[in-house]
């Protein structure tokens, strides 16, 4: 199971790629693997603020459909536009072209209360 060094993690097996005041929101490797073949990404919050923890999407495997929280409270800035057409990169490469929003941090400090790498792998 991949679990890069350089992200941060949630106990809901979502991860944060923190870019200066910007960061990008996926779910790991793991979730990814539990949920099996995922068909459908859905994400109706771009433009919207929301806070640490609130459900930010969908995701629709075969066998059942999870929603998404976000790890620090913030604004989605973009959806990825890969996941209409291709909602298996998800699947393929959840910590690259799998990634599910683009956010602006609201408040940085959030960001030391997600787990490392290494706690998240302890986690499972």
């Amino acid at each position: 199971m991949n679990v890069p060094e350089s992200l941060f993690y949630t106990k809901d097996h979502e991860w944060l790629r923190v870019e200066g005041d910007t960061g990008y929101v996926g779910i790991t490797d793991f979730a990814q693997g539990e949920l099996g073949d995922i068909v459908f990404v859905e994400i109706e919050t771009l433009g919207e603020t929301l806070k640490k923890e609130e459900v930010f999407g969908t995701i629709e495997a075969v066998k059942t459909v999870s929603d998404m929280f976000m790890p620090v409270g913030g604004e989605i800035l973009e959806v990825n536009p890969a996941l209409e057409e291709s909602p298996e990169s998800v699947n393929k490469d959840p910590y690259g072209k799998g990634w599910m929003v683009r956010i602006k941090i609201s408040d940085p400090s959030e960001v030391n209360e997600l787990l490392s790498a290494q706690k998240y792998m302890e986690l499972l």
